[in-house]
C-alpha cells in the first residue's frame, strides 16, 4: 500500500501508543536471564500539567529506556506522581479563596456556608481538607499521566505509585521511626525560615532569595550613664523589638572601649548589652550590629554563643505579638512604618539610603519569608552525608556532566540539618504521639494507646506533617515495595540512570543517596545526569509574565511529538542552558518529513520485494559489490557505533546530529539519488541487490531512530514488507549492532572523493549560475591513478548528481584548462567547468560584481562589529565566535568572487 504523501502525526501517535500499551511491551519482569535497567521517574506533581521541562526530561529518559530495551535489557521505567504538599496546599487555598471548589466540597458533603465569602482551609478544618485533597487528586491528578502517554513514555503503568498511597506511606514512617530510634531525628527549639502565609516552616532549600531595593536605616542606641549612642545600621527596622544586645568585632578599635557597657534599647527602653563578636562585618553599616536572636540566622548563632535570650516579636501570620508592646497586633510592615515614625519623633533616626539586598521568598507562594524561633523536627544531616559522599568520591556513583560533582561536594561537606515538619495537612503526618501528663513523646509506625513513658491515655498525635521532600528522598527504593523484602527490590535495585535538572541536586539527589546508602546499604542509582534548563531563545526564563512559555502539547498539535521530542535531544548539550524556540521544533518536522518522504520512495521500490525471513536479507547484501553500496552499508555501521556510544555517554544532542546527518546527508542525498536508475533497470539482479540493501539500511535506521522518534518509525515499520521486519514492533526490534564485515574504509575513502569532485562541480555550477537542467562538459586533472581510475569508472554519478552530459567527462595528468573555465582546486584535483555558449557572460560579470560590492560591505559591517571593545566584552561568547566565523566565510567567498571575475577579464 502506498504511503500518503505527507506524514500526520495526527490519530498515528495514539494508535500505536495504545498498541504498545495492550501488547504490555512496557512491562518490566523479574527475569534472571536477564540483565536489568531500571529508571524510576522524578515524580512530578500530581496536579501539575506538563511544562517543557518534564518534557525533555522525560523524553531523555524514554530514549534510554527504549534503547536498552530494545538492546536485550529487561528494563523498567517506575512511573508515579507526587502530592507535593505546599504546592497543592497554596493551590487549594487560593481556590477556595475564590469559591472555585464549592462542587467539589459540595461532592466530599462540606455543608457550604450560605454567603459567598471566600473561604479559608481553617473554615474547613483538617479532615474536610484532606477529603477535598483527595477528590482535588481525583479530578486533576490524571492529567499528568495522560500528557506524559502523549508524550511517548514507555513507562510501566502497572507499577504506578503516588507518594500518599498506603504502601509508601508505610515506607515513609518507617524511615521516620527508625531515625528517631537511632537519634538522627530529633525534636528542638531552632532558627527557621517561616511563610507567613502557607503558616509553616521551610527547609533553607525552599528559600528563594531576591535581589530587592531597600533601605540602610541609622540608628542611635544610646549609651546607658551617657550622652554618647551607638548608631547601627538595619535593613529591617521593625527587628529592633526583638533585640537583645548590639555586638561590634573585637579588634574593631572604634568600639572596643564599649564592649561590656549597656545601651538602652530604643522605644521599649529594654537595657541590653555591648557584646564583642567575629562574626560582625566591620564594613557594613557602621561597624555595629544590633543582635536579634529570634529573627536572623548569624544574631542567632551569636546569641548561642553569648547565651542571649531570644525574643520572639512575630505571630504566625507575621503580625506582631505582645513582645511588639505597643507595636502589638500590627502587620510587620505597617508595624516597620510605626516604629520609623516614632524613632524621627525621638530623634533616633538618624539618616536612611538606599540599599539592594538579598531577601528570601517562599519557593511556593512568593511570600518573604520570616526567620523565626520555633519547636520543629529535625534530621541529623552529617552522620548520613559522609557516606554519600564517598559514594561519589570512589566513582561508585557518576555525575554527568562532572563538574556537577564539586558542587555536591561543596554542600554535602558543609550540610546543616534538615527541618522536616510542616505545619500543613496534606502529606504524611508525624507518627509522634505527645502526651500531655509528662510531657513525653512516643514515637511509633502504629497509634499507640498509652504514652510509652509514663502509661498515660492522654496523649495526642503530633499535628504536623512531613516536608514533601522527605518522602521523594525515598523514591527509588519505596516504589519498589520496601520495607518488604520484593522481588523488584532484588532485581531492580540499584537502578540505573537517574535524569534531572541540576536545581534540585541538594533538594532530592543528595538526599535519596543519602537515603538509599541508609536504609539498603547501597547507592540508588549508578548515574546521574543532569540536564540542562530550559529558556527561551532569549536566554530568559519561560513564564506567562514574558509570554515566552511554549507549552510541548501545544507543539504536538501543530507539530506531532515527535518533533518536539527530536528538538529536545538535538538540543540536549552537557551546558547548563537550552536555548528553544518554535522554530527549531518546526525545523525538526521538515526532518521527520524527510524520513517520511524517503520511506515512501522506498516502499514504492520495495512493492515486489519478497524474503522468506530476515535472514535471507542478510545473505543478499553480503553479495553487494557495487561502491555505493558497500559505501551506504560501512556508512550505517558506523552510525550504529556512532549512536551507541553517544547514547551510553549521555551525549544525546551528538546523537540525534548524527542520525540527522546520515539519514538526510548520506542516505537520501547521495544513496537513493544514486540507485535510483538501478531500481528503475532492467537488470534485475542488479536490481534485487539495491532493493536488498536499501530495505536493510532503512530498516537499520528506523531501529537507530527508534528510541527518539517513536511514533513515525513505528508507523513506517509496520509497512516495511513482512520478511525484512525481524520483530512484530520496532519498539522490541533487536537495536542495531555494528556489522564489521560491513566496515569499508575503500569503499569510504573512495567515495568521499567522488563526493568531493561532485559537490565541486555543484558549486560552480551554483556560483556561475548555469541553470539546474542545463548539461554541462567536466574536466578533471587528476593528481593520481585512482582517481582518475575512480572518475572512469563512476562518470554516471557526475552525470546523475552534477549536471554533466553523457560522455562530457574528460579525466587525466595532463588535462588542459578551456579559456575563462572557472576551477575548483582540491588536494587531490582539478575541476574545470568550460561554460562557454552555457551561461550569458556579460550578465556573470555584472551578477559577480553585485555580490563582491555586497560582500564587501557586509564584511566591513562584521569587523566593525569584532574591532569595537564594547561589543566584544558584552556579547555572548558564541555570538563573537559567530561573527568571526561569518568573517572567514565572507574573506572566502570574496577571494573567489575576485578570482571569477579575473576569469572574464572584469576590473573588481
Amino acid at each position: 500500500m502506498e504511503l500518503p504523501k505527507a506524514y500526520d502525526p495526527k490519530g498515528v501517535e495514539a494508535r500505536w501508543y495504545r498498541f504498545w500499551e495492550e501488547k504490555g511491551y512496557f512491562h518490566g519482569r523479574v527475569n534472571p536471564d536477564k540483565t536489568p535497567y531500571a529508571i524510576v521517574i522524578p515524580p512530578p506533581n500530581v496536579t501539575g500539567e506538563l511544562h517543557m521541562g518534564h518534557a525533555l526530561n522525560n523524553t531523555l529518559q524514554d530514549v534510554m529506556i527504549r534503547y536498552k530495551r530494545m538492546d536485550g535489557f529487561e528494563a523498567c521505567w517506575f512511573p508515579g506522581t507526587d502530592h507535593a504538599s505546599i504546592a497543592v496546599h497554596v493551590l487549594i487555598e487560593r481556590a477556595l479563596q475564590r469559591r472555585e471548589l464549592d462542587d467539589l466540597l459540595e461532592q466530599i458533603g462540606f455543608p457550604l456556608p450560605d454567603d459567598d465569602r471566600p473561604l479559608t482551609r481553617y473554615d474547613l478544618g483538617r479532615e474536610w481538607f484532606l477529603k477535598l485533597g483527595w477528590a482535588w487528586k481525583e479530578r486533576y491528578g490524571h492529567k499528568i499521566k495522560e500528557q506524559l502517554k502523549a508524550l511517548g513514555c514507555s513507562c510501566d503503568w502497572s507499577r504506578e505509585r503516588f507518594t500518599l498511597d498506603e504502601g509508601f506511606s508505610r515506607a515513609v514512617l518507617t524511615v521516620f521511626v527508625r531515625l528517631y530510634e537511632e537519634g538522627l531525628i530529633y525534636r528542638g527549639e531552632r532558627l527557621i525560615n517561616w511563610c507567613p502565609r502557607c503558616r509553616t516552616a521551610l527547609s533553607d532549600l525552599e528559600v528563594v532569595y531576591e535581589e530587592t531595593e531597600g533601605k540602610l536605616y541609622y540608628v542611635k542606641y544610646p549609651l546607658e550613664g551617657s550622652d554618647e549612642a551607638l548608631i547601627i545600621a538595619t535593613t529591617r527596622p521593625e527587628t529592633m523589638l526583638g533585640d537583645t544586645a548590639v555586638a561590634v568585632h573585637p579588634d574593631d578599635e572604634r568600639y572596643r572601649h564599649l564592649v561590656g557597657r549597656t545601651v538602652i534599647l530604643p522605644l521599649l527602653n529594654r537595657r541590653i548589652p555591648v557584646i564583642a563578636d567575629e562574626a560582625v562585618d566591620r564594613e557594613f553599616g557602621t561597624g555595629a550590629l544590633k543582635v536579634t536572636p529570634a529573627h536572623d540566622p548569624v544574631d542567632f548563632e551569636i546569641g548561642e554563643r553569648h547565651g542571649l535570650e531570644r525574643v520572639n516579636i512575630f505571630n504566625p501570620d507575621a503580625t506582631c505579638n505582645e513582645n511588639a508592646g505597643p507595636y502589638r497586633g500590627l502587620d510587620r510592615y505597617a508595624c516597620r512604618e510605626r516604629v520609623l515614625e516614632d524613632l524621627k519623633a525621638q530623634g533616633l533616626l538618624v539618616r536612611e539610603e538606599p540599599h539592594r539586598h538579598s531577601v528570601g521568598h517562599c519557593q511556593r507562594c512568593g511570600t518573604v519569608i520570616e526567620p523565626l524561633i520555633s519547636e520543629q523536627w529535625f534530621v541529623r544531616m552529617k552522620p548520613l552525608a559522609e557516606p554519600a559522599i564517598d559514594a561519589v568520591r570512589q566513582g561508585r556513583i557518576r555525575f554527568v556532566p562532572e563538574r556537577w560533582t564539586k558542587i555536591y561536594f561543596d554542600w554535602m561537606e558543609n550540610i546543616k540539618d534538615w527541618c522536616i515538619s510542616r505545619q500543613l495537612w496534606w502529606g504524611h503526618r508525624i507518627p509522634a504521639w505527645h502526651c500531655r501528663d509528662c510531657r513525653g513523646i512516643t514515637v511509633q509506625l502504629e497509634a499507640p494507646q498509652r504514652c510509652r513513658h509514663c502509661g498515660s491515655s492522654h496523649i495526642q498525635q503530633d499535628e504536623d506533617i512531613l516536608d514533601t521532600w522527605f518522602s521523594s528522598a525515598l523514591w527509588p527504593f519505596g516504589i519498589m515495595g520496601w520495607p518488604d523484602d520484593t522481588p523488584e527490590l532484588h532485581y531492580f535495585y540499584p537502578t540505573a540512570l537517574l535524569s534531572t535538572g541540576p536545581d534540585i541536586i541538594f533538594f532530592w539527589v543528595a538526599r535519596m543517596i543519602m537515603m538509599g546508602l541508609h536504609f539498603l546499604g547501597e547507592i540508588p542509582f549508578r548515574d546521574v545526569f543532569f540536564h540542562p534548563i530550559i529558556t527561551d531563545e532569549q536566554g530568559r526564563k519561560m513564564s506567562k509574565t514574558l509570554g515566552n512559555v511554549i507549552d510541548p502539547m501545544e507543539m504536538r498539535e501543530k507539530f506531532g511529538m515527535d518533533a518536539l521530542r527530536f528538538t529536545l535531544l538535538g538540543n540536549t548539550t552537557k551546558g547548563q542552558e537550552m536555548r528553544l524556540s518554535e522554530r527549531d521544533v518546526e525545523g525538526s518536522r521538515k526532518f521527520l518529513n524527510k524520513i517520511w518522504n524517503a520511506a515512501r520512495f522506498a516502499l514504492m521500490n520495495l512493492s515486489d520485494f519478497r524474503l522468506s525471513a530476515p535472514s535471507e536479507l542478510e545473505a543478499l547484501i553480503a553479495q553487494a559489490r557495487r561502491l555505493e553500496d558497500r559505501w551506504i552499508l560501512s556508512r550505517l555501521t558506523g552510525a550504529i557505533e556512532q549512536t551507541r556510544a553517544r547514547l551510553d555517554a549521555y551525549d544525546f544532542n551528538l546523537a540525534a546530529e548524527g542520525l540527522y546527518g546520515f539519514f538526510w546527508g548520506e542516505l537520501c542525498d547521495w544513496y537513493l539519488e544514486l540507485i535510483k536508475p538501478r531500481l528503475a533497470g532492467s537488470d534485475a539482479e542488479d536490481r534485487r541487490t539495491a532493493q536488498g540493501v536499501l530495505a536493510f539500511t532503512l530498516r537499520e535506521t528506523l531501529k537507530l531512530l527508534h528510541p527518539m522518534v517513536p511514533f513515525i518509525t513505528e508507523e513506517l515499520w509496520q509497512k516495511l514488507p513482512s520478511g525484512v521486519r525481524d520483530a512484530e514492533s520496532v519498539m522490541v526490534a533487536p537495536f542495531p549492532r555494528p556489522w564489521p564485515e560491513h566496515h569499508d574504509e575503500q569503499a569510504e575513502r573512495e567515495m568521499d572523493a567522488l563526493q568531493q569532485l561532485v559537490v565541486a562541480v555543484r558549486t560552480l555550477r551554483s556560483e556561475w549560475g548555469v541553470p539546474p537542467g542545463r548539461r554541462t562538459r567536466l574536466l578533471v586533472r587528476a593528481q593520481s591513478d585512482e582517481i582518475e581510475r575512480l572518475c572512469r569508472e563512476h562518470a554516471h554519478y557526475f552525470e546523475r548528481l552534477a549536471g554533466v552530459e553523457p560522455g562530457g567527462l574528460t579525466v587525466g595528468p595532463d588535462v588542459e584548462r578551456p579559456q575563462n573555465a572557472p576551477r575548483r582546486v582540491l588536494e587531490f584535483a582539478e575541476v574545470f567547468l568550460p561554460l562557454e555558449g552555457v551561461v550569458d557572460v556579460e550578465k556573470q560579470r555584472e551578477r559577480l560584481l553585485r555580490d563582491l560590492e555586497e560582500a564587501r560591505r557586509e564584511l566591513e559591517r562584521v569587523r566593525r562589529r569584532l574591532d569595537d571593545p564594547e561589543f566584544l566584552q558584552k556579547a555572548r561568547k558564541e555570538v563573537v565566535e559567530r561573527e568571526k566565523a561569518r568573517a572567514e566565510e565572507l574573506g572566502a567567498l570574496i577571494a573567489r568572487l575576485e578570482e571569477n571575475l579575473d576569469l572574464l577579464g572584469a576590473n573588481a
